[in-house]
């Protein structure tokens, strides 16, 4: 299965557009999931489980970072268990 980006963001919060401006960089070097855009007010589990703890990156529903994009445990992450 193809693995699945998320970032949980909220409306009007710089951090979160930072690390959306940070993404699209990484994505011209390196191959990126299909990334998913969650705004944590539309849900309100994920508004109780984050509040105003954005951005978060998701992998898989597995948190990679918060606040600020870890690129070097991103692509960790992302590659091929041997």
């Amino acid at each position: 299965m193809r693995p699945r980006l998320t970032l949980v963001h909220r409306r009007d919060c710089e951090l979160c557009e930072e690390m959306l401006a940070e993404l699209e960089a990484l994505k011209e070097r390196v191959a990126l999931p299909p990334l998913e855009l969650v705004d944590v007010e539309s849900d309100p589990e994920l508004e109780r489980r984050y509040g105003l703890n954005v951005p978060v990156l998701l992998l898989d529903g597995t948190v990679v970072c918060r606040h600020r994009l870890d690129a070097d445990e991103l692509i960790r992450l992302l590659r091929p268990r041997a």
